[in-house]
């Protein structure tokens, strides 16, 4: 690596701004000005929406390095926020519980405490329900027939309902936590809905602590209320960002995934031939789609990285989805390809704060994809594919509504 003075800063070219546009008619590529971005300058300067002159990552290497260097933090009142219309000024710091805005020994703390809750053999067990609660919606969506918005008939609720099974959540709660879910992800929301979303989460899972503090359960939330000595305050904040954690991204993915597969019919074609291509073709499609696209970090000390010198307090935005479509660690990355060897992947991040709930999220799509393209062979898109809305002011990307029609049987 080249040597610079710490003391100076390397000459650079002119700061560029977060490219937010998608090409159209191109819904599952990234801002084609972040792979143009990622050949010439992987590391740039950034100028942000508040004035803040930090750093845009879009090289896979790079990200990949600064996601697991603990000299950058995740805490959210030390960042400065990448996308226009966010609030003016600093952040708030991370809601009691809230993982993804907390450093070590914080973080550390709260982390050690869960992942024996989300172990891959835990995770596994969880299969036979999966598979279950799969078939029960895809007959249900047999019985009304052709035509069906794949999100509200199959995306969103399996994963609702797997989420609230795991923590011991009554699914006859489910719209009242995913309205508020919704909400805290959308970032055309105003900031005070989305504050009063996050306050309405809290509220709901304090009664839920409460009642699982009298009544002792069988599930995730009943076993740290018994077995951990969380305060109700951590452990109000925890349900509530793994039940929010665990229902928007996997939904995403299915419907995403879903789409994706049925604009690449031969990819369809082949995992519905073979669904022991599923578990690879998981991994590829987070990679292709990275729906969880864009990250924040802040440097807590002055680091030198691809011949820069990032400075104490800058912030850096870090790109997943142009470092998961970087040629020189994927092969072809643009090509959709469910035989590739798609390893190594950002899509679930990467360092302490990779996905908690990954092997959960693994175990429900590689049991819905082939079911869904297996119950229906004929599945096909019911609009033009570029009718289909897509969320594209949304921290996850991915579709509003999908919708499908198949032949009859």
């Amino acid at each position: 690596m080249q040597q610079h003075d710490p003391s100076t800063r390397p000459e650079t070219a002119e700061p560029v701004t977060l490219p937010t546009q998608r090409t159209p008619g191109c819904p599952f590529d990234p801002p084609a000005d972040l792979g143009v971005l990622r050949e010439q300058r992987p590391l740039a300067r950034m100028t942000y929406p508040d004035g803040h002159v930090g750093w845009l990552a879009t090289g896979y290497s790079t990200v990949r390095a600064i996601m697991g260097d603990p000299r950058f933090s995740s805490r959210y009142e030390l960042m400065h926020y990448p996308f226009a219309g966010g609030p003016d000024g600093p952040l708030p710091p991370a809601p009691v519980g809230d993982m993804t805005g907390m450093d070590a020994p914080e973080h550390t703390r709260f982390r050690r405490l869960l992942m024996g809750k989300f172990t891959v053999r835990r995770m596994r067990r969880l299969s036979e329900r999966v598979e279950e609660i799969t078939t029960e919606h895809l007959d249900a969506m047999g019985r009304r027939g052709p035509g069906a918005d794949l999100v509200e008939a199959f995306a969103r609720p399996l994963p609702a309902l797997v989420i609230c099974e795991l923590l011991g959540v009554p699914y006859a709660d489910r719209e009242r936590f995913q309205n508020h879910a919704h909400t805290i992800m959308d970032m055309d929301a105003a900031p005070e809905e989305r504050y009063a979303a996050h306050v309405g989460l809290q509220e709901y899972m304090a009664e839920l602590v409460a009642a699982k503090r009298a009544v002792p359960s069988d599930d995730l939330l009943g076993d740290l209320a018994r077995d951990s000595d969380l305060p109700d305050e951590e452990l109000i904040g925890v349900g509530g960002f793994l039940l929010a954690a665990g229902l928007d991204t996997t939904a995403n993915m299915i419907a995403h995934g879903t789409f994706a597969l049925l604009t690449h019919p031969e990819q369809a074609e082949a995992l519905r031939a073979d669904p022991d291509l599923a578990p690879g073709a998981v991994e590829e499609l987070m990679r292709y789609l990275t729906v969880a696209h864009t990250g924040i970090k802040s440097a807590l000390e002055d680091v030198e990285l691809d011949g820069q010198v990032i400075r104490a307090g800058e912030s850096v935005t870090l790109s997943l989805e142009a470092a998961d479509r970087d040629p020189e660690r994927f092969p072809d990355p643009d090509v959709l390809d469910l035989r590739r060897k798609a390893t190594g992947h950002l899509g679930f991040g990467h360092g302490i704060h990779q996905c908690l709930g990954q092997q959960l999220a693994r175990v429900e799509m590689t049991v819905a994809l082939p079911a869904l393209l297996t119950r229906f062979p004929t599945l096909r898109l019911d609009v033009p594919a570029e009718e289909v809305p897509l969320r594209t002011n949304m921290n996850i990307h991915g579709v509003h509504r999908l919708p499908v029609t198949w032949d009859e049987a």
